[in-house]
């Protein structure tokens, strides 16, 4: 039987009490990688305890040191959007009060330090990612209008009637909508990997359906709902044997592990600065120079402009052609920050620490009685991303995320999860979320875990 929250009642979210071990304690922060000092060396303690690296950057996250409804606010909703340290909030502060003004537009002190500032930002996105150069990197409002750049602009011009677009079924819908809407447009087929046996992707089946027809893979390198990892360098290399395309979807995988786009070889790949720490508003496409090169314009206005005429107009290189109008100053210089800030600590030693806490979560969440969780076992050769999808038998996802919230202040995501097809093949409407950062301790995954556990009694003593 089904329980509803419709028919309980639970007390509502009361005020949020900020609360510090020491309010008079100044926020530290991780140092920036320009500096000369590094982060405290990480703990390999296997219970991911005292010394770990989540204890050593917590004091740089102000909103995790709260209380909702009386108790300590466990964030598990890093998958969907992550937490800022004081240095990105610290950097958008001082942009906007100290020299907020447009860019490329004035030659007065406050447009050319914005101006140097949003450049910069941009270098750094290209170095953190090993861009060949800072021109193939451009800003957008997010991933999903990253990909719709790359559909409208190099589907439209590339794609004709008969012509293959390959992803996988566990893709976001961010990564599927805009290709219907250019396979509708041009006569263009898509393609769908299923899932294998262990629930990921089955990557030899995409490789028997790159053919010679296929013009463009679009696939995810970390799935936001299985935690399942592929083989971006193997598709890419199976896509380019027959001359297509690959389009990444690396939203899950740039904050959390090394992302090289010269080892990967991929020809696009997107990524947003909200899940990595950095603000909301703002993402990036990163496009192989000759690609972007040869691509017209996604959206006409001012800055992408060479020169304009009353009959036509001409237009400015990568990546000037694709940033129309006025772009997202601060935001571009809050992910700059951020990116110092992950690059301070390492990627390797983020990813090292999560694939601890993911397994400690998996092997917790997976021995709660009643409850199934989506995608592989992780072993000595599987390696899940630090998230779980799963429902309990019985009790609506939604249900589950409502009374872990107002009773115990444990904030984890319901619902979709922007993959509607994955969830119709798992054969659920939905399912819950837990998903990690590297702020996130073990006491964070236990305190999750008895409340799930209180939370599946509750709805039980119903039945």
């Amino acid at each position: 039987m089904m329980i509803s929250m419709e028919a309980v009642v639970l007390k509502l979210p009361s005020s949020l009490r900020t609360i510090h071990p020491n309010p008079n304690r100044a926020l530290r922060t991780v140092p920036f990688a320009s500096s000369a000092a590094a982060p405290a060396p990480l703990s390999t303690d296997p219970h991911l305890g005292p010394g770990s690296l989540a204890h050593l950057t917590r004091p740089d996250f102000p909103i995790l040191h709260q209380e909702v409804n009386g108790k300590r606010l466990v964030y598990l909703d890093n998958a969907a959007t992550s937490q800022k340290p004081a240095a990105v909030v610290n950097a958008l502060r001082n942009y906007y009060e100290s020299y907020n003004s447009n860019v490329h537009r004035g030659i007065h002190y406050l447009s050319a330090k914005a101006t140097d500032e949003y450049e910069l930002a941009r270098q750094k996105v290209a170095n953190f990612i090993n861009a060949s150069d800072c021109r193939e990197i451009v800003f957008t409002r997010n991933a999903t209008e990253a990909i719709n750049l790359v559909a409208y602009s190099w589907g439209l011009s590339n794609l004709k009637e008969g012509d293959e677009v390959i992803l996988t079924i566990a893709e976001h819908h961010s990564a599927i909508v805009p290709w219907q809407f250019v396979a509708q447009k041009t006569g263009a087929v898509l393609k769908f990997v299923n899932l294998g046996e262990d629930e990921v992707p089955d990557v030899e089946k995409l490789r028997e359906m790159i053919s010679k027809q296929a013009k463009l893979v679009v696939v995810h390198h970390v799935s936001n709902v299985l935690a399942s990892v592929l083989p971006i360098d193997q598709v890419v290399s199976w896509a380019h044997d027959v001359g297509a395309k690959v389009l990444v979807d690396a939203c899950q995988s740039v904050p959390h592990m090394v992302v090289d786009v010269r080892s990967l070889d991929a020809d696009f790949l997107v990524a947003s600065s909200h899940k990595m720490c950095g603000p909301t508003g703002i993402g990036f496409l990163y496009g192989k120079s000759e690609l972007l090169s040869s691509m017209p314009p996604f959206l006409g206005g001012g800055e992408m402009i060479s020169n304009v005429f009353l009959d036509h107009s001409t237009y400015a290189e990568p990546p000037s052609k694709f940033e129309a109008g006025t772009p997202a100053i601060g935001e571009a210089i809050g992910l700059g920050a951020a990116i110092d800030y992950l690059s301070a600590i390492g990627m390797q030693k983020i990813h090292k620490y999560e694939v601890e806490l993911a397994n400690y979560l998996y092997d917790r969440l997976s021995s709660v009685p009643s409850v199934r969780v989506y995608g592989p076992k992780p072993s000595r050769s599987v390696t899940r991303a630090a998230l779980c999808s799963f429902n309990v038998e019985g009790v609506h996802p939604t249900d589950i995320a409502t009374f872990l919230d107002q009773q115990h202040a444990v904030a984890i995501r319901s619902g979709h999860h922007c993959a509607q097809p994955l969830h119709r093949y798992l054969g659920v409407n939905s399912s819950a979320r837990a998903s990690l950062y590297f702020y996130n301790t073990k006491e964070d995954v236990d305190d999750f875990i008895d409340a799930l556990s209180d939370t599946i009694n509750f709805f039980a003593s119903f039945k």
